[in-house]
């Protein structure tokens, strides 16, 4: 039997996600805005690779815990792999998730190229129960800069990140970020005057994670 704890806030765990949000209190984060493995055997042109990328074993119970703990009236805005939609949607909608929107991520580069140049990323915005609409929705096509990868694989724009969790959030709500790579979701939140809760699975990314956000702390 998992014991649950008051879930806390502005840490960052290391480990699998799906075990840590175990002990998580039920309906206690406002907001998730996550960049899961796209189950595509990721390999960069240097090499990099993304945990978890060769199976989904985890898509279920991941979504599972996050549609647990996210509140009721709640959204989730998960990236995912354009040819794998078949299983986030399975995942999503088994989880408890209703589909309310979809985002696209605009890009001036090509990431890869083979039947079709590769210019954007996907998102889609889920909700749990009955939601509130936004006062001021956002458009649902936004600009996606090139990061360099620098410090993940597959490394998001913070940019791109901030409307989002303006949008869907108030000051001092909680942002979880499960996969939370080198912490750009969790920085975002942090411009914006929220609290976070991160969890990677690499040690390497979240150690990158965690100075990310220690360097912010120390310069606020």
């Amino acid at each position: 039997m998992t014991i649950q704890t008051r879930t806390p806030r502005n840490t960052i765990f290391q480990g699998d996600c799906i075990d840590t949000m175990r002990r998580f209190e039920r309906g206690s984060v406002d907001f998730i805005l996550t960049d899961p493995p796209y189950i595509t055997h990721y390999r960069g042109r240097d090499g990099r690779t993304v945990a978890n990328d060769d199976n989904a074993g985890w898509l279920r119970p991941a979504f599972n815990q996050m549609h647990r703990i996210l509140k009721p009236g709640g959204f989730c805005v998960s990236f995912y792999g354009w040819n794998k939609v078949d299983l986030f949607m399975d995942a999503w909608r088994s989880a408890g998730f209703r589909v309310v929107g979809h985002l696209v991520f605009r890009k001036q580069y090509a990431s890869s190229s083979r039947f079709l140049r590769y210019e954007h990323e996907q998102a889609y915005l889920l909700a749990k129960g009955e939601v509130t609409p936004p006062a001021n929705p956002i458009p649902d096509v936004i600009d996606f800069a090139y990061t360099g990868n620098r410090l993940h694989p597959t490394q998001k724009p913070v940019p791109a990140l901030l409307p989002l969790i303006e949008c869907f959030t108030r000051p001092g709500d909680l942002v979880l970020d499960p996969f939370c790579g080198s912490g750009s979701t969790l920085e975002a939140a942090q411009q914006l005057g929220r609290e976070w809760l991160g969890v990677e699975l690499d040690e390497l990314h979240h150690a990158t994670a965690s100075r990310r956000l220690q360097s912010l702390h120390e310069a606020a």
